[in-house]
Formats: structure tokens, C-alpha cells, sequence
């Protein structure tokens, strides 16, 4: 089986990540090329320890797409792949165009909410304009898929409704990570600080601004905690501005972007996940393969891996209140949250490992060549 798998780039992200870890477990039968279109470098040492031949197009000025179809055009001639996947959205409308013109088969992939009113509550009405045109181009090219994969059921229910995709094309396959890599987390006794973490991009959408408040309030009954930030991104000015005005400045600490961050986490008493949107979120499965506590919103996606007061405390999301009593009750009963993350682990163990994501999505490619 011959497969090109395109992606808009190498940079630090969850569906970048995703996509290396399934990678690395697919079969030696399994002859693999991967596409990418921006010179977002982050994982390309990652990536070249795997199996697979990696191709960067490296798209720059102007008519970016048309130059990524003729490219990718060129690939797919010479390299005549069973199948294409494609993911994330610049890699989608190119992979599409070019599959319709080359009669290739295309598997597209649905790993956000892309279009949930919660990521464009900030757009601005310029933004807001930009986000519709790309709706409407999406909308117009997403019948040329012949079949698709979601890494949720939340994700597959919305983007149908959203694009009109038919949920009978739609496969759901978790994100996976290998519990062999992943060693048990122990209570750390390193210091008496009580500390929290947080790993993934810094996006206003990630609930920051609640997480730093609630924090903050947690932090005037309980003097001996900390909050540990790893990850970059847009909101990251915004954020620190809010920590350096907040009264526990010197107690939280924004690490920016660390390789493989979810092992920062054997240093951490708690792990939070405060969003308003996600994909089915691969920091929440590393943190519950790991077995550390955990807190995370009430979000239809992280209700697909944790369950409340079994694998880790819920609280609804952007509610800040309910959010430092969570922080609160953390500390004050760790015992019962030691005994979630124990829960958690062993759930993520039968439900993510991935040998068994990696094996249904390779079955899963290989039924859709031959039907």
C-alpha cells in the first residue's frame, strides 16, 4: 500500500504529533510519504526518524494554492499512491483539487471544531470575513473526499452539520499514544509547592484567562502553589501581561514551547485543561496515560475521554468559580485525586494505546483501497 499523507506543516501541534506517532507504528508494508507546505519545522527531527519519505513544498508569496496543486500534482505522478490523506486546512483544499484532477483517492480528516462559534468569539470582523470565505471554500470542496476519519464523535457531528458531509463517510479514530513511552506518574516530592500545569498552545480558546483568575483565588487560602504554563502561541503576550497585572505574578511561570512537554507533568501534582473548544485533545490523552490527576472543562471532546469524579474533576467550561474549587478540592483531597488519575491511566491504556489506534487507521486505509 502506497500513501501520501499531507499536512500544512511540522510545527509543534497536536495533529502534527498525531500524525508522527501513527506513523511510527504502521507496518513495513506500508510505503509512506509525507507532504508538508509550510517551512514549520518544529517536529522535522521527529519525523526523520520514521519510515516514511518527507517532502516539503515550502509555499511562499502569492497564489499559494494553485502553486500547492501543481506541486503536489507532480507528486502524486510520480509517486501513483493508492490513497491520499490529507489534514488541516490549507492541506485539505489543495490535496482536494489535485485528487479531483489526478483521480486519486482522497481520505480527508476532521481533527477540530473548526467553525464552532467559541473559536471566532474574538475574531475581529475582518477576520470574521476571512473565516467565511474559507468556510465556503471548504463547504464547496468537501464532497471530493470519498471517505473521512475524525479523531472524535463531537468533531464528526459538528463538521458534518457544518459542511454537509455525510456521517455514513465518517470513521471515528481516537488519538493514540504509546503507554510504553509514557512510564507511570508517582507523586512528586521534590519541594512542599502544590503545582498545577498546563501544556499547549497559548490561544485565548484554551481558557487561560479563567485558569489564571481561578488561580489567583485558590492562591489567597493557599499560599504554597504554583502554576507551571509550557506551550507558545498568539495569546502568549496577551497572557504574560495578564500574569505580571495578576497578584500571583510570581507564582506562575509561562515556559514557552518544550519538546515533548507532557514530561514536565512527573514534576506536577495537577494537571489542568480549561478550554472552550478542542479536537479530541492529545495533551489530555498524555496526561491521562500518565495517571497524574486531572481537571479538565466540560467540553463534548474531553467528555469523550474523561469521566467526571472517576477519571478527573469537571467543571463547566469558562466558569471560573466552579474552576478554583476544582484547584481547591485538588489539594485538599489529593488522595481521591490520586486515585482518579490512577482510573484515568489505566482507562487511557485500554482506550488509546497506540499499537491499536495505529492498527485500525492502517485496517482502516487498507478497506478503503479496496472497496
Amino acid at each position: 500500500m502506497k500513501v501520501i499523507f499531507t499536512i500544512d506543516s511540522l510545527q509543534q501541534g497536536g495533529a502534527e504529533q498525531s500524525l508522527a506517532h501513527i506513523i511510527e507504528h504502521f507496518s513495513p508494508s506500508t510505503e509512506i510519504t509525507v507532504v508538508y507546505f509550510k517551512k514549520k519545522e518544529d517536529l522535522l527531527p521527529q519525523f526523520q526518524k520514521l519510515n516514511c519519505k518527507l517532502i516539503s513544498i515550502n509555499l511562499t508569496g502569492s497564489f499559494t494554492w494553485l502553486k500547492g496543486v501543481s506541486k503536489l500534482l507532480k507528486i502524486i505522478q510520480e509517486i501513483k499512491p493508492n490513497l491520499v490523506v490529507s489534514c488541516l486546512y490549507q492541506s485539505n483544499i489543495i490535496s482536494r483539487i489535485a485528487c479531483k484532477i489526478s483521480g486519486t483517492k482522497l481520505i480527508g480528516t476532521f481533527v477540530s471544531d473548526s467553525y464552532s462559534k467559541e473559536r471566532s468569539v474574538s475574531f475581529s470582523k475582518k477576520r470574521k470575513l476571512g473565516a467565511a470565505y474559507f468556510l465556503w471554500i471548504d463547504q464547496l470542496t468537501s464532497k471530493i473526499p470519498f471517505a473521512w476519519i475524525a479523531n472524535s464523535e463531537s468533531i464528526k457531528k459538528s463538521n458534518c452539520t457544518i459542511l454537509g458531509v455525510d456521517p455514513n463517510k465518517v470513521t471515528v479514530i481516537y488519538r493514540g499514544r504509546n503507554a510504553e513511552v509514557i512510564q507511570p506518574w508517582i507523586v512528586p516530592q521534590k519541594d512542599s509547592i502544590f503545582r498545577f500545569a498546563f501544556v499547549g498552545r497559548l490561544l485565548e480558546t484554551k481558557g487561560l484567562n479563567e485558569l489564571v483568575t481561578a488561580f489567583e483565588t485558590l492562591s489567597k487560602s493557599n499560599s504554597n502553589v504554583h502554576l507551571d504554563i509550557f506551550g507558545d502561541g498568539p495569546f502568549r503576550k496577551t497572557l504574560a501581561e495578564r500574569v505580571e497585572a495578576s497578584r500571583v505574578e510570581n507564582k506562575i511561570t509561562l515556559h514557552g514551547n518544550i519538546n515533548n512537554a507532557w514530561q514536565k507533568l512527573y514534576e506536577s501534582n495537577c494537571f489542568v485543561f480549561p478550554s472552550w473548544y478542542e479536537g479530541f485533545s492529545g495533551a489530555l490523552v498524555e496526561a491521562m496515560m500518565l495517571g497524574i490527576p486531572i481537571i479538565a472543562s466540560n467540553i463534548t471532546m474531553n467528555l469523550e475521554a474523561v469521566q467526571s469524579n472517576y477519571t478527573a474533576l469537571v467543571y463547566p467550561v469558562k466558569d471560573e468559580k466552579k474552576l478554583a474549587e476544582n484547584l481547591n478540592y485538588c489539594v485538599q483531597d489529593y488522595p481521591k485525586m490520586i486515585e482518579m488519575g490512577e482510573n484515568a491511566r489505566t482507562v487511557a491504556i485500554e482506550k488509546f494505546e497506540i499499537k491499536t489506534i495505529a492498527h485500525q487507521y492502517e485496517t482502516f486505509l487498507n478497506q478503503k483501497i479496496n472497496s
